[in-house]
């Protein structure tokens, strides 16, 4: 069993705050705004907990010292442009947005209040920062780098079934960042001698008539890429994949434990938590423009026993060996 942390991939030490910023922050509560992508606070427990856990270790008592006021837009275009103005209209002291479309909306909405992103997969391609190292603007963030982890991915799940040929990428269309998926996914297919079968679910509802798509169409496994609408559907697709005989590679370990097969990426919760510090170091005077964009560094491989027993498979000892932790 290994833990790995993720560290910061560009910039360096960050000058104190001044001391008339900690002035200000003494004469009022701090007030921060966090845009959601799911339906409710249960729906985004784990990582609502990891926010406020954050905040916790940095000394905030939130009620006391500082306020946050979520809102949940459960993946509708229409609710993650309305809250974001809704939250820009409370005018807090940071905005926190969770995810590429919650950040996209934070952006349009102000161009003064401070945001931080967290877990956007591309914020250079979302046009989200200028840079990683100077984002410029009002805006900066912590990153998931989720775009480049869809090889890997496929690659674990061709050593884990060498018998391995055809694929399902269950997408998101509604997503801008879903086309870099697709190329990453494809470019690596060719490598590794998979077929890619592209399935697209726009909603929750779409879920189980996109399973029964895989198995007409003979998909083996299915890789499942970073993307708010399969956090909130993380039970429903491990439900229906298990039903169906079909191993999955997810992307975080909240997603593996909901039930699928293995997971590849970095420590979500561990994100989550630091954007406090990134929201701490705003509200004691440091500039969006000048706090570089997080990037982490070390990705977890783990595997769900359970799920194992539950499909009958016995993985090969090669990939056991490589899995950074094996849950029960």
């Amino acid at each position: 069993m290994r833990r790995r942390d993720f560290t910061t991939l560009v910039g360096g030490a960050l000058v104190a705050s001044p001391l008339s910023a900690l002035a200000q922050l003494a004469k009022k509560t701090p007030r921060i705004g966090v845009l959601w992508h799911a339906g409710s606070a249960e729906e985004e427990g784990p990582y609502l907990a990891a926010v406020r856990e954050g905040f916790k270790e940095l000394g905030y008592v939130e009620g006391q010292t500082i306020t946050l006021e979520n809102r949940f837009p459960n993946e509708e275009p229409e609710r993650f442009r309305s809250m974001a103005a809704e939250l820009v209209s409370l005018k807090p002291d940071v905005l926190l947005a969770a995810g590429g479309s919650a950040s996209i909306a934070a952006k349009n909405a102000t161009t003064t209040i401070p945001i931080v992103f967290i877990v956007v997969p591309d914020p250079l391609g979302s046009k989200l920062v200028d840079s990683l190292g100077r984002p410029g603007g009002n805006v900066t963030g912590l990153t998931n780098f989720a775009v480049q982890l869809s090889a890997k991915r496929l690659e674990y799940l061709r050593e884990a079934f060498p018998r391995l040929s055809r694929v399902a990428l269950l997408i998101n269309p509604n997503v801008q960042i879903t086309r870099q998926y697709v190329e990453e996914s494809e470019a690596a297919a060719v490598k590794l001698g998979l077929t890619i079968q592209r399935v697209e679910a726009r909603s929750l509802d779409d879920l189980e008539r996109v399973f029964d798509a895989m198995v007409k169409t003979r998909a083996q496994a299915v890789a499942v890429n970073a993307d708010g609408l399969f956090f909130q559907g993380r039970s429903i697709v491990a439900k229906l994949a298990i039903e169906r005989g079909l191993p999955t590679c997810v992307y975080s370990r909240e997603t593996l434990d909901a039930g699928a097969l293995m997971s590849y990426g970095p420590d979500h919760r561990a994100i989550f938590r630091r954007s406090a510090v990134y929201a701490d170091k705003i509200l004691r005077g440091a500039k969006p423009a000048e706090l570089p964009v997080e990037q982490p560094t070390l990705f977890e491989f783990l595997i769900n026993l359970k799920t194992a027993k539950a499909l009958r498979l016995t993985l090969p000892q090669s990939v056991m060996g490589r899995a950074d932790r094996l849950v029960e």
